[in-house]
């Protein structure tokens, strides 16, 4: 049998510069042991007593210290894991963006001065029926601008004691009217607030009514809440936080959500909502809403503090431009896919991922995660791996140090990776990673 070498294509001008750049074996391996026998002169000195692997510790130092990781946990929108992964599209984009120089705040048609606003904002008003958009670093961001710009310093802020919320992070909506320079008013209780409680509060000083969406909790049982209609209906601002952000409004699974449209619709000063979690897209945070009250936030000190970057806008914009189609967001937005996949299609997954890892299949439920629909279970099938004698803890944290890492979820003293989580080409991997970590041949 003839045996036909293949030879790289010889590297171009560009890749030979690249190639000359890279610093040399010596120096590299130089710079990095200087670095790691300082640390260890510091330990020893500061009496420390125990054995290390310098040379582990070493390689350590090379790796860098933000990096892929496989989520096998089944929670979709994974704060800890980076909240949405991006769409091809998306990824796409800030590579574009990142490779040099943009028309960030430049109209190209003009020359003249630009905003980066008008990447995206557009985009908003078509995707939410808003009269106006505004888009900042995150959403906890955009609830303190509404905030600031539409109540402030002399002036009330109306809201329920049963929104009276706390978030990831400590975030809790006292501490925005407070640092907004506002007063809060509390109405209602916190199982029931009506609209006559909201009417009664209203004064000469009422800049808002904010209503914040509770996320990552549910009050049941005896429990009243005012509608967004009704509350627009009061004559007096209302910022609505609606937290996740729902575009996709026709997934049945997300209807417990409240959708951004329909908050735009009732008549909402501003509606904010967030770019990393059910829409699906980059960190950011979005306001849309009447066209008085987005300038009034543009106005605002901190809108130059809290303005998004470059390549999140680059993502945002490729993001918001798939749910023009329904039924390709539906595709091609990952977290939208993920909540969408066919129990077949999982099935088979979960199978050649039992395969490869040397598991089992086994009846589970995942989670939406990032705050939304805490109540949800996503039931699908999960794989169980046996850890062997010494155990899912110690199997869990050999997969957490491999490359790529792998992040699964313990129960009942086995391992849990779920499928709804990974794409097809991620399960191989991950079985192909389980497989390393037990040794299996």
């Amino acid at each position: 049998m003839a045996i036909v070498a293949q030879h790289a294509a010889p590297p171009d001008d560009d890749a030979r510069e690249r190639l000359r750049a890279l610093p040399s074996v010596d120096r590299l391996a130089t710079a990095v042991a200087r670095a790691e026998l300082a640390q260890r002169r510091a330990e020893l000195l500061g009496g420390a007593g125990d054995e290390v692997d310098l040379v582990e510790r070493a390689r350590g130092r090379l790796r860098p210290s933000l990096r892929r990781v496989l989520n096998a946990t089944g929670v979709v929108v994974h704060t800890n894991l980076g909240r949405a992964p991006l769409a091809a599209a998306a990824r796409e984009a800030v590579a574009r963006v990142a490779e040099g120089y943009s028309n960030l705040e430049l109209d190209l048609e003009t020359g003249e001065r630009g905003s980066r606003q008008d990447h995206v904002e557009g985009l908003v008003r078509e995707l939410t029926g808003a009269e106006a958009a505004l888009v900042v670093n995150n959403c906890a961001a955009a609830t303190l601008l509404a905030a600031a710009a539409l109540a402030g310093p002399g002036r009330e802020i109306v809201v329920s004691r049963g929104q009276l919320i706390e978030i990831g992070g400590a975030f809790r909506i006292p501490d925005v009217v407070a640092q907004a320079g506002a007063r809060l008013v509390e109405v209602g209780t916190t199982n029931r607030t009506r609209v006559s409680d909201y009417a009664a509060a209203l004064g000469e000083h009422t800049g808002a009514i904010l209503r914040a969406h509770p996320s990552n909790f549910r009050t049941l049982g005896f429990v009243e809440e005012v509608e967004i209609e009704a509350l627009c209906g009061l004559g007096v601002a209302v910022i609505d936080d609606v937290g996740s952000g729902v575009l996709a409004g026709d997934l049945e699974l997300l209807a417990g959500e409240p959708p951004v449209r329909r908050s735009v619709a009732a008549g909402a000063a501003l509606v904010c909502f967030s770019g990393d979690k059910l829409l699906g897209g980059p960190q950011a945070g979005l306001l849309a809403g009447r066209r008085e009250a987005i300038a009034a936030c543009r106005r605002h000190p901190l809108a130059r503090a809290t303005r998004i970057d470059k390549l999140s806008l680059a993502a945002l914009e490729a993001t918001l431009a798939l749910y023009r189609d329904p039924e390709l967001a539906r595709r091609e937005v990952p977290v939208v896919a993920m909540l969408d996949t066919p129990p077949a299609v999982l099935e088979r997954r979960a199978e050649r991922l039992a395969a490869a890892a040397g598991g089992e299949v086994v009846w589970g439920s995942a989670k939406v995660g990032g705050g939304a629909l805490p109540l949800l279970e996503l039931e699908g099938p999960v794989v169980a791996i046996d850890p062997g004698p010494e155990g899912a803890d110690a199997l869990a944290a050999a997969l957490r140090r491999g490359d790529p890492a792998v992040v699964g979820r313990i129960r009942d003293a086995r391992l849990l990776l779920d499928p709804r989580t990974l794409s097809d080409a991620e399960a191989e991997a991950a079985g192909a990673a389980v497989r390393a970590a037990r040794a299996v041949p």
